[in-house]
Parts: C-alpha cells; structure tokens; sequence
C-alpha cells in the first residue's frame, strides 16, 4: 500500500490550517489595533 497519498493530505491539512490561522489571527489583530484607536480618538 501507498503512503504518499495520506502523507500528502496531512500535510495540506496541515498547511490550511497554519494559513487560516494566521489570517484570522491577522483580522482580530487589526480589529483590536482599530478599537484601540478608536478610543484614543474618543473625547
């Protein structure tokens, strides 16, 4: 039996996953670097 194929998909599995993580991590990022400036902003 092969391998290959299993091996292939944990790994873009795993590649997806760090990707999506990382964007998401990116939005809430500039959502709070947003609501941060916007209290400053605030009188």
């Amino acid at each position: 039996m092969n391998h290959w194929p299993f091996i292939a998909g944990a790994y873009a599995i795993t590649v997806i996953g760090t990707l999506g993580t990382l964007l998401w991590s990116y939005a809430a990022m500039r959502r709070a670097e947003a609501e941060a400036d916007a209290l400053r902003r605030e009188p």
